[in-house]
């Protein structure tokens, strides 16, 4: 590799996992230029733990299956070998690629044509941002060609080159340019902040796919507001107008002292880094401004919110094709998030049969209904706080104690079943059902009623007589 080309670091040494190290020096000893490349030199000079360990090399793709024996053509057309090393449990696979200049980009991702090329300053070239073009090998070490070392020192996500070319060539990237810098606590540096205000239109022709792989990766960031900056640069104006409405319009009440938008991005701050958790709290207020009212005293007011943003849930999630475990769950969070479950065991063991209905466990939905609840809380005027977070807090103990005591909640959960009736000559059909949900509704009431002889001698004869 040619000397200028790198940016010598002798402080700097990147702990390279023993397989990846196989590859390069395979690679090395045919004589070929390799590098690890991207995200896993950014993430290992910032201390992270890399999630891949990319390689590129001077080695031509059928170079590269010469030289080991199990690879995969994962996708030859681009260049991309992958590379398979360990055996058994041990066996992990690695993506090899080689030097590339990228042709035109019409459909805003895929370049028309790849050339293969010896230079590695070209297919650092084509990167997307500073910190994402470097490379690194123990021989050589750092290759830092465009300052991303600079970049990542300064807190700064910058276009390599041209920014509205790099955008061009594949329009998610300006997605990427706000989720890495939520990841990282990062600002974008201007030039590339002013061609993502102007190109942001050109998301609308990426898929719904690749829009959600990023919306998800910048909710669960760790500065979720971030997506303040999505707004800001037009980009949710594209991939989510209905939060755009939210970050205009107003909550004049005593209970709140942001905007709708503003207290949904506060309420992300203020809840665990889960993706449904998070998405439940940016969802659980959209649909405010469809049923935005003023009364006389100019005060506003949101009848029926919950309801409209679960459907708005139901909506957008198919938009952005989201699985359908993930839309119910966050629909369910969300259409219930404002309920008031109850100041009493019995109260609140009618709100749990009532939200999970049989379709949900109450384990996987209350802890993170309350948990939603919580960080709604927290994103309201200081001066009710304290009084939504006791309630919250007294409705954890009382549901900490109904598990504990094995309170019923659910049909299964009965001391007798459909079996059970028709040995009492029941006749199968929906009389069973109405059957079972009565008990249910009784043992909800009063859990000691859980018992085969009370409830058969009291719904089951009842009944017959009737």
């Amino acid at each position: 590799m040619p000397g200028p080309l790198f940016c010598y670091n002798e402080d700097m040494l990147i702990q390279i996992p023993e397989k990846v190290n196989q590859i390069l020096a395979a690679l090395h000893d045919a004589g070929f230029e390799a590098c690890i490349v991207g995200g896993c030199v950014r993430d290992s000079i910032l201390g992270r733990e890399p999630g891949d360990w990319d390689i590129t090399t001077s080695a031509l793709p059928a170079e590269v299956k010469r030289l080991f024996s199990r690879t995969i053509d994962t996708g030859m057309q681009h260049g991309t070998v992958t590379v398979m090393m360990g055996h058994g449990e041990d066996r992990e696979g690695f993506e090899v690629t080689t030097y590339r200049i990228d042709g035109e980009y019409t459909d805003n991702r895929h370049p028309d044509s790849v050339t293969f090329t010896s230079d590695l300053a070209e297919d650092l070239r084509r990167r997307d941002f500073t910190i994402n073009a470097m490379a690194y090998n123990d021989r050589d070490g750092l290759i830092d060609l465009f300052g991303g070392m600079d970049d990542l020192k300064a807190g700064i996500i910058r276009a390599v080159g041209a920014p509205k070319e790099r955008f061009a060539e594949d329009a998610l990237r300006m997605m990427r340019a706000v989720r890495f810098a939520a990841q990282l606590g990062y600002r974008i540096e201007e030039e590339t902040r002013a061609a993502i205000r102007e190109m942001a239109g050109n998301l609308s022709g990426i898929s719904a796919e690749r829009i959600q792989v990023e919306l998800n990766k910048l909710v669960t960031s760790g500065h979720p507001e971030y997506l303040r900056e999505a707004y800001a640069l037009g980009i949710t104006a594209v991939i989510l107008p209905e939060f755009d409405a939210c970050m205009v319009t107003t909550q004049n009440t005593p209970y709140h002292k942001y905007n709708v938008g503003e207290h949904i991005l506060k309420s992300m701050e203020c809840i665990a880094p889960d993706r449904v958790l998070r998405l439940a709290m940016l969802f659980h207020d959209i649909g405010k401004p469809l049923c935005h009212t003023v009364d006389d005293n100019g005060r506003d007011h949101f009848y029926g919110h919950a309801e409209h943003s679960a459907k708005l849930v139901e909506n957008v999630f198919r938009r952005l094709k989201y699985d359908n475990e993930t839309r119910k769950k966050v629909a369910l969070l969300v259409r219930h998030h404002d309920d008031i479950l109850g100041d009493t065991k019995e109260k609140l063991r009618k709100s749990i049969v009532r939200i999970c209905g049989e379709t949900w466990e109450s384990r996987e939905i209350i802890p993170d209904l309350l948990a939603v609840k919580e960080a709604d809380a927290l994103a309201h005027h200081e001066d009710w706080i304290e009084e939504r977070i006791n309630r919250k807090e007294n409705n954890r103990k009382m549901y900490e104690e109904i598990l504990e005591a094995n309170d019923p909640l659910q049909l299964k959960d009965l001391a007798v079943g459909g079996k059970d009736l028709i040995d009492r000559g029941v006749a199968p059909g929906e009389e069973i059902g109405r059957i079972l949900r009565r008990m249910l509704q009784d043992v909800v009431a009063y859990p000691a009623h859980n018992t085969r002889d009370y409830l058969l001698a009291t719904y089951v004869k009842s009944d017959k007589n009737h």
